[in-house]
């Protein structure tokens, strides 16, 4: 599994489990997470469902290869609030085609209510929307 990207290390996101069409990311919420208020900042839950979305895409086959994509639209329903405690982002591939991929996403508080849910639309880059992927060292394309 390669979980390469510098943008879950920059927040503490870590993956519980991917596969094909299916990604599940968690995060321990530290006050650094906080908005003004002292709750979860919005941004942050956005976040969790825009990387748990395009990673149910991004599932790859071959070890040392990867699969690439970028967000294409991102909407997202605020349900709940969350100060402390683990969350997890549970990100579901609904339909794809040959170089769209279309997800829903669901936000668990630590307690296991819903509190946030979103749909994307990802667009796969050059040779990703294979299973296999391509090289790691591969041109973005």
């Amino acid at each position: 599994m390669d979980d390469t990207a510098p943008f879950h290390d920059l927040i503490g996101i870590t993956v519980d489990e991917w596969r094909e069409g299916f990604a599940r990311l968690a995060l321990l919420v530290e006050p650094r997470h906080h908005n003004r208020s002292g709750v979860l900042h919005g941004g942050v839950l956005l976040s969790m469902i825009d990387q748990a979305g395009g990673y149910a895409g991004l599932f790859c086959t071959v070890p040392g290869n990867v699969r690439r994509a970028v967000t294409v639209d991102l909407d997202c329903r605020f349900t709940g609030q969350v100060k402390a405690g683990r969350i997890v982002a549970e990100g579901r591939i609904v339909t794809a085609g040959r170089n769209i991929f279309f997800t829903r996403t669901e936000v668990l508080g630590p307690d296991g209510k819903i509190v946030a849910f979103g749909a994307g639309t990802h667009r796969w880059r050059s040779g990703s929307n294979l299973p296999e992927g391509v090289p790691a060292d591969s041109p973005v394309g």
